[in-house]
């Protein structure tokens, strides 16, 4: 599991790469194939958790690029290691470093969030576990070539507005696990997949968007949801047999997004990778390098991506209360043989659920039962650092609850700018 090099804005990263240009489709399926999941021990656990940043004073309105960097650049080495970006709406994320094990990398990251929520205070900020701005409207204040680059692309595709709420309104708590042995890629990858309608009813934290109720707990997921599926999309083939293929296809068939000239532009026409690598159309007047091919990775955004780990994408920023236990449930059920084959069974029913879990959640009988037994089967192996977390978890799934629930209530009951800073004060 690598350190992050070049953070691209939505949870990704990019490596720099020797500039060989590809022959063929492939040639490009070849290189796919061999970087998509490396054979090894399960164990390994990195976190990246995303939270919108408010001015305390003024909730409605976006800190700026200048203010945010500003407190970045002062902050003091991180405890935990992490590293400080931010996203293209100003979001903070803290990007840890791999782990040994979970209890690990979530007291690494408590301790680096502290750090990082004490210095922005100081600032007049707070950061806040949503996933997803309730209240102001979508705007871009990271001046990235990127980003500009992708939000004309989005533009050009007919999802400008879904593209802009992704890029600046949604944040998520990425938990990256090891890909385990080569014989047990297929179930795992099958399992985590399998898991993500259950884990995002558990964890919907995002019932509003710039001012408004949605109709979905995840509005995070909605927004997703409503982008190419060739881009963003879950991988998995078929039967799920073969993940590497699988990636290799489903990479291959995505559309270019983005070509450096050296600077980013966006590609308007739909051209699948596999058109380029091929021949069949060139962009930027060449053929691609592995370097584009790599690149081109960094703007799939499946709900699980192979990265030679696994880097698993669906759960929306939860409080601090419980996001612990979120991370632990996932990676035990995952991690765990026994657990893993009780987790299997159980999301069986609800495996390609994913609208159904974002729009209502654990009101739908079939994941709130999935919920219920896989948070129990967590609950049975939780460690002692992470019981108070557990507890709170198990009993929000036993009522039926999610995140969105509770802010919801609140944002009803006093107002959104309200609902947002109680939860800056721990009353939520």
């Amino acid at each position: 599991m690598s350190r992050t090099m070049e953070r691209d804005g939505a949870g990704t990263v990019s490596v720099e790469q020797p500039s060989v240009e590809l022959a063929s489709a492939e040639a490009a399926a070849r290189h796919l194939v061999e970087g998509c999941l490396t054979d090894g021990r399960v164990g390994r656990v990195g976190l990246e958790i995303e939270a919108h940043c408010y001015d305390l004073a003024v909730p409605s309105r976006r800190p700026g690029w200048d203010e945010l960097t500003t407190v970045i650049s002062a902050l003091p080495v991180l405890p935990g290691g992490s590293v400080v970006t931010v996203e293209p709406g100003g979001a903070v994320e803290l990007s840890g470093p791999p782990c040994d094990d979970a209890v690990t990398a979530i007291s690494a990251m408590r301790s680096d969030r502290a750090v990082l929520r004490a210095s922005f205070a100081e600032a007049g900020f707070e950061l806040v576990l949503l996933g997803a701005d309730p209240l102001r409207p979508a705007a871009r204040v990271n001046p990235g070539g990127r980003y500009r680059a992708m939000e004309q692309f989005f533009g050009a595709s007919q999802t400008g507005a879904a593209g802009a709420a992704m890029m600046t309104s949604t944040a998520s708590i990425q938990v990256n696990l090891e890909a385990g042995p080569r014989a047990a890629w297929a179930d795992r990858v099958r399992l985590a997949h399998a898991l993500g309608p259950t884990m995002i009813a558990i964890t919907a934290n995002s019932p509003m968007l710039g001012g408004r109720f949605t109709g979905w707990g995840s509005t995070r997921q909605r927004v997703w949801s409503q982008l190419d599926s060739a881009r963003c999309g879950p991988i998995l083939g078929e039967s799920g047999d073969d993940p590497a293929n699988d990636w290799a296809r489903y990479a291959l068939r995505a559309p270019v997004m983005l070509v450096h000239n050296p600077e980013p532009t966006p590609v308007t026409q739909w051209v699948p990778f596999a058109d380029w690598a091929d021949g069949r159309v060139l962009l930027g007047e060449r053929r691609p390098t592995i370097a584009d091919l790599d690149y081109h990775l960094t703007t799939l955004f499946p709900p699980v991506r192979p990265r030679g780990f696994l880097e698993v994408r669906y759960l929306d920023s939860v409080p601090d209360s419980i996001w612990p236990a979120v991370v632990f449930t996932l990676t035990a059920l995952l991690d765990d043989p026994a657990a893993a084959g009780i987790a299997a069974e159980a999301t069986a029913p609800v495996a390609t659920a994913w609208d159904r879990a974002a729009q209502v959640g654990l009101r739908d009988r079939r994941l709130h039962s999935a919920a219920l037994c896989c948070v129990q089967v967590a609950a049975e192996r939780v460690p002692p650092p992470l019981e108070e977390s557990m507890v709170l978890l198990l009993r929000s799934v036993e009522q039926g609850r999610s995140p969105a629930d509770d802010f919801a209530d609140r944002a009803v009951r006093y107002g959104i700018a309200k609902a947002v800073t109680d939860m800056t004060q721990g009353q939520l």
